[in-house]
């Protein structure tokens, strides 16, 4: 099999790419922000009964795979779908259950599901499950880690014993000896994104502008000296007395959250960490890192390599498994 399809269906948006089985290279893709989520409120609303649920979801991805057929002018006959993610969870099509830690990061550890080909769908599919611990879980950042850890192979970096996946649900997840044995869940963009756009705090901030890494900095300095509680009204006393302007409260506020995330790291000397993030978030999270532990050891998987680790993940999953044969 030359080429398979990999789909990163979170909560708010699909991914979809056409890759090369041998390297991973992406050939076509296709986003949206048709999400487990969006879909399933959608499914709900139908009224369809339960056993028509996979067919409906797979459906809407149909739709996403003729629209890369159409740019590839590629007929597809006979490729193999991988998907990731919360299409595996109660709201998805099918609900795989989660994988325990310690975990197996050569691909043969997590759970998975297998749809067959059909008249309708005509691409075997396998579904990853999630990983979870006592008291945490993830669905999707298994796959990424599998993925970043074999690109790090690629650059001879090796026994990295935490991973940092920036986002909305911030993961951070400790590795142990080829092994998955951590994980915690962060919801720094989430509170972010309330304080932002949701409280009396809207009014004291501004996406617009140039990045500020003396605020930012500032922030992160504070996260750690303050109660954040407290440290986060200075956001809008910063604006009242004309201390910052929205922009630099912006990336104060930003510091203030990353910050906060990332101090039980520095309390604790963590000094082998693989960042995995793209765009502003790696710039932050990289200097906040940088702040808190200056003689750590920080590899960083940037932009396009950080987004290849689910394809790379899916790769290495399915070619363990031996899916593609």
């Amino acid at each position: 099999m030359k080429y398979f399809l990999s789909c990163d269906w979170g909560t708010s948006s699909l991914r979809l790419r056409l890759a090369e089985v041998g390297s991973g290279k992406v050939l076509a893709e296709e986003s949206s922000a048709e999400g487990i989520a969006a879909t399933f409120d959608e499914w709900q609303k139908s009224g369809e009964p339960e056993e028509n649920k996979p067919a409906y979801y797979l459906g809407k991805l149909n739709r996403h795979i003729q629209a890369i057929k159409s740019k590839t002018h590629m007929p597809l006959q006979g490729v193999k779908l991988v998907i990731s993610g919360m299409a595996s969870s109660s709201i998805g099509f099918v609900d795989v259950p989660y994988s325990d830690v310690p975990l197996a990061l050569d691909g043969s550890g997590v759970k998975t599901a297998v749809i067959s080909a059909g008249q309708n769908h005509p691409f075997e599919t396998l579904v990853i499950g999630g990983v979870k611990t006592e008291s945490d879980v993830i669905r999707g950042e298994e796959t990424q880690l599998i993925g970043a850890i074999a690109a790090l192979a690629k650059d001879g970096v090796a026994n990295v014993g935490l991973f940092i996946f920036p986002g909305t649900h911030s993961k951070h997840l400790r590795v142990t000896d080829n092994l998955l044995t951590g994980i915690k869940t962060y919801m720094t963009g989430e509170v972010f994104n309330l304080l932002a756009n949701h409280s009396i705090l809207k009014a004291s901030v501004d996406p617009e502008g140039m990045w500020s890494l003396p605020d930012f900095l500032k922030g992160v300095r504070d996260s750690e000296t303050s109660n954040l509680l407290h440290a986060i009204f200075h956001v809008r006393t910063n604006q009242l007395f004309n201390i910052n302007t929205k922009a630099e409260n912006y990336h104060y506020l930003s510091g203030l959250l990353i910050g906060r995330e990332l101090i039980d790291l520095a309390e604790s000397g963590e000094l082998s960490i693989c960042l995995v993030a793209g765009g502003v978030l790696a710039a932050y999270y990289l200097a906040a890192l940088k702040e808190f532990l200056p003689k750590a050891n920080i590899a960083v998987l940037f932009a396009e390599r950080a987004d290849n680790t689910v394809v790379d993940g899916h790769l290495k999953i399915a070619t363990c498994l031996k899916f593609f044969e």
